[in-house]
């Protein structure tokens, strides 16, 4: 067990490349973890880590080792999974990185934790850069591919951005046949509440990479006001498929110009590497993928547009 232990604290710090770190995660000093690893290279006759007085590093031979190490440690997990999957429902807590626009994904979260009440979800919404392993979430949500080699990931789908207005501004106002009708309609625009730069509309392909200055009738960082001002009949707005269905289905927004609106982009959930998955988190990612995606396609390919 003290040899496990000390693969462990190897493990740590190779991954979040920190003795500090790896000794918050494991509730020792950095010290420590750095003792134990010392030892361990004595031990074998090997230099695991380069240091430097703000770094450490992966020698060639450390990063064979931690290969090694991880196959070990996935075996253990798997011989612990495969116990307590024997007779235990999926339990715990469940932390997970969401976006801004996740607000909008709670019917299907709600209708998790209505399917798997033992789960508890702890939530945090940001579109902030997350280091997934370093601040200990077990998965998160996100509309990218992994660019991380220690993460594994799983599609849910893809999602569609649609230009919509409600039924009663179209007839007051008019409905735009080409992009640069929009030049003469009120405009609600989403600003990236990070980099506060503005979401680019669709433009005619012979404008390609040429912004066309819309009228900016309301601006807000986050979905939710501009889908509500849509709805009121206060202008067009340039929204996710998957955060309007529900309005499509009911017919309180309509799309327009979808000819041009054919910008989609993946959705995908994210969590550390793994060999076998702990069963509150297997349970986490089959629900999404079963459940987010579908339901929204359903609902945005049955709205109207014109």
């Amino acid at each position: 067990m003290d040899s496990l232990g000390s693969l462990n604290a190897f493990v740590r710090a190779a991954e979040t490349r920190s003795f500090t770190v790896a000794g918050r995660q494991l509730g020792v000093s950095s010290s420590a973890i750095g003792k134990s690893v010392a030892r361990m290279e004595e031990r074998l006759g090997v230099r695991l880590f380069h240091r430097s007085t703000r770094s450490i590093t992966l020698t060639a031979e450390g990063a064979l080792f931690l290969d090694r190490c991880r196959r070990i440690f996935s075996e253990i997990e798997a011989a612990e999974l495969e116990l307590s999957q024997t007779h235990e429902a999926p339990r715990g807590t469940l932390r997970v990185g969401l976006p801004l626009v996740g607000m909008l994904m709670i019917p299907t979260l709600a209708a998790f934790m209505r399917t798997y009440p033992e789960i508890m979800l702890d939530l945090d919404f940001s579109d902030r850069i997350i280091d997934v392993i370093e601040e200990g979430f077990d998965a998160v949500v996100r509309f990218a591919d992994a660019g991380d080699t220690r993460l594994m990931s799983r599609a849910l789908g893809t999602y569609r951005r649609r230009l919509v207005a409600a039924p009663a501004y179209l007839a007051a106002k008019g409905v735009p046949k080409t992009p640069d009708d929009l030049k003469a309609h009120a405009c609600l625009h989403h600003r990236f509440p990070t980099s506060r730069r503005f979401e680019q509309w669709p433009l005619p392909p012979e404008q390609a990479g040429v912004e066309i200055e819309l009228p900016k009738t309301a601006v807000a960082s986050t979905l939710e006001p501009l889908i509500y001002m849509a709805e009121q009949g206060l202008g067009i707005a340039y929204l996710p498929d998957f955060a309007i269905g529900r309005q499509l289905r009911e017919g309180l927004l309509v799309t327009v110009l979808d000819d041009y609106t054919d910008r989609s982009g993946p959705l995908r959930v994210l969590w550390p590497s793994s060999r076998h998955l702990a069963p509150k988190l297997r349970a986490f990612v089959d629900f999404l993928a079963a459940n987010l995606i579908p339901a929204v396609e359903g609902e945005a390919d049955s709205g109207i547009s014109f």
